[in-house]
């Protein structure tokens, strides 16, 4: 059976000249960064070849750019680095962050802090206006993704990040989703600090990076070395950012995937659906939809037992499943959240990959639902 993966917002597969690339270092780069002998200087010319690389992927100096373990880190990193609690201050999100974010800003509410969360349209996107708005005089942050990870649906940041700019507050971005999918110019976009996950762009997971603009220190998190510019402790893993680095050069040449995007979305039939985000700006390789009437968890067993592997905007706790918190800000019922399924592509996804998928929805999500329902019933 032919395995069809769409659900490369989840992670993705490794690029062929990644994994050359990380092979090698394993095999060969095994000196110590830190280390002042031939084999510390080749670990250490290496990662900052690597460094260069991610660097100019988001437009960036090698130099702003600090190695972490993955997105996560990165979004902890900058966060609670940007929010010193000897003082109580003003945090500024959205509704649609990734946990990696809106439990690091919740914690420091528990902390003390004060925080405002700003819901977004139904499309998904929240206005530049209604974030802009919520910000005090006693605001010390502001984080908004770039792009979110189960609708694809791309933020305001330059609008936000250009007024933070202005008033001297910190604007921290997750660009986890966006980066290798989008361009990105964090001189353009203003941010002051902005992460990344290697494993998004065909590259391994345990390797990221934190931008922190020139001249911006932000409090220790990890604490016990000078590596990374004493900004993050600890020995580097080199074969990692070797290959994060292969990716990201990989990476600034993208497919025309938004096309397979669009054709997917069109040959999906009658079915009675709504495509999330649909009104705004999306990544290209994103597609969230809602099969009114049909239980999202039975479409994603039924195409995985049919060869082809997507995902639900839900989340399992303790066996049960709970609608995507994102839909819900969004205005979706709980109803609908519980049938919407995202579908997300790569470089390496095929016109006859997604012409398989297409036919299989076609077929599966009626019997998902019951009864067969066509727009006009919807309606």
């Amino acid at each position: 059976m032919m395995r069809v993966y769409l659900d490369n917002n989840a992670t993705t597969p490794l690029h062929p000249a990644v994994l050359h690339a990380l092979q090698d270092a394993l095999a060969d780069v095994y000196g110590n960064a830190s280390s002042i002998h031939k084999e510390g200087q080749t670990a250490r010319r290496r990662i900052e070849d690597a460094r260069e690389s991610v660097a100019r992927l988001i437009g960036a100096t090698a130099r702003e750019v600090v190695f972490t373990s993955g997105g996560t880190e990165s979004n902890n990193a900058a966060i609670f680095g940007a929010v010193p609690l000897s003082t109580r201050q003003h945090i500024v999100t959205t509704a649609v962050e990734h946990p990696s974010v809106i439990e690091p800003v919740q914690e420091l509410g528990r902390r003390g802090q004060e925080i405002t969360i700003v819901p977004p349209d139904r499309s998904g996107e929240v206005p530049a206006e209604r974030v802009i708005a919520a910000i005090r005089p006693e605001t010390r942050l502001v984080t908004m993704m770039l792009a979110n990870n189960e609708t694809g649906v791309i933020q305001p940041v330059g609008d936000v990040a250009r007024v933070c700019r202005e008033r001297g507050i910190l604007f921290h971005c997750d660009a986890v989703q966006a980066a290798g999918k989008i361009d990105i110019d964090v001189e353009a976009l203003g941010v002051d600090t902005l992460s990344m996950s290697a494993h998004k762009l065909h590259a391994p997971k345990g390797i990221g990076a934190l931008y922190v603009r020139k001249g911006l220190t932000l409090e220790a998190y990890l604490l016990g070395g000078s590596q990374e510019r004493r900004r993050r402790a600890g020995t580097e893993n080199v074969p990692l950012a070797i290959a994060f680095g292969v990716a990201a050069e990989i990476a600034r040449e993208r497919p025309d995937v938004g096309a397979m995007r669009d054709h997917f979305e069109l040959h999906l039939g009658d079915l009675a659906i709504t495509i999330n985000g649909a009104t705004v700006p999306r990544l290209p390789n994103t597609s969230s939809v809602t099969f009114h009437g049909a239980d999202a968890e039975g479409v994603v067993i039924g195409l995985d037992l049919n060869g082809v592997a997507v995902s639900t905007g839900s989340a399992c706790s303790s066996g049960r499943v709970e609608p995507s918190r994102i839909l819900l800000a969004m205005g979706l019922t709980a109803d609908e959240a519980r049938s919407t399924v995202r579908f997300s592509l790569s470089r390496f996804t095929t016109a006859e990959e997604v012409d398989r998928a297409a036919e299989l929805v076609r077929e599966i999500v009626p019997r998902a639902s019951g009864r067969g329902l066509s727009a006009r019933e919807a309606g």
